[in-house]
């Protein structure tokens, strides 16, 4: 049986992405992108509009508010290139221009169960806030993984990952801190029908 990981790089206010700042908020240091080197291969999960930005990256177009890539951005783009990946969409036409993207149209939630039970390596999301959170609700992720980078944006940021979340009790696995300054915290989630009625024991 596979096991599925949701996995998000994020500010300290949960913001996976924000207006003008580079990768990795400009903050990766040579720890952590040792570990993210480290990394078993895994199948990767993704929706649609993630699918568009990152295959426009791996074709060349660069974030806005950047002239180029920097070499740690282009590193992990043309990883993602190589590592097999499902897409969910029912609005992209196949074939995906994206070499080792597979497209699916059917619901996400039974395809990933189907996978999971018929599988046996590591399946990953990566960014897909809906599809991560819709995989979350049906009770299938097996593990939640945070990289918080040490900004706040306030200002600029976007794509908010927790909104819509139901409520979720945490059971840590791992915690790590890169280079003195990135906090890698990685849990067993539980979604909750409601708080609970007494702190845990």
């Amino acid at each position: 049986m596979s096991e599925l990981l949701v996995d998000f790089i994020t500010s300290l206010d949960g913001c996976a992405s924000g207006e003008g700042w580079p990768g990795f908020w400009g903050l990766e240091g040579p720890e952590y992108l040792a570990w993210l080197g480290e990394q078993p291969k895994v199948t990767y999960l993704v929706g649609a509009n993630t699918y568009r930005l990152m295959s426009g990256f791996a074709a060349g177009e660069v974030p806005s508010g950047q002239d180029e890539f920097r070499p740690e951005e282009e590193a992990s783009v043309d990883e993602l290139t190589q590592a097999a990946k499902v897409v969910f969409s029912s609005s992209l036409e196949a074939p995906l221009t994206w070499a080792n993207s597979t497209l699916v149209r059917e619901d996400a939630v039974e395809a990933v169960r189907a996978m999971k039970a018929n599988g046996s390596g590591l399946l990953s999301t990566i960014g897909s806030l809906s599809l991560s959170r819709s995989l979350l609700r049906a009770g299938l992720v097996d593990r939640f993984r945070v990289v918080m980078f040490p900004v706040i944006t306030g200002a600029t940021g976007e794509e908010r990952i927790y909104d819509g979340y139901p409520d979720v009790a945490l059971e840590m696995i791992e915690h790590r801190t890169f280079d003195g300054r990135i906090q890698l915290v990685e849990y067993k989630p539980r979604v909750l029908d409601h708080p609970p009625l007494h702190a845990p024991e």
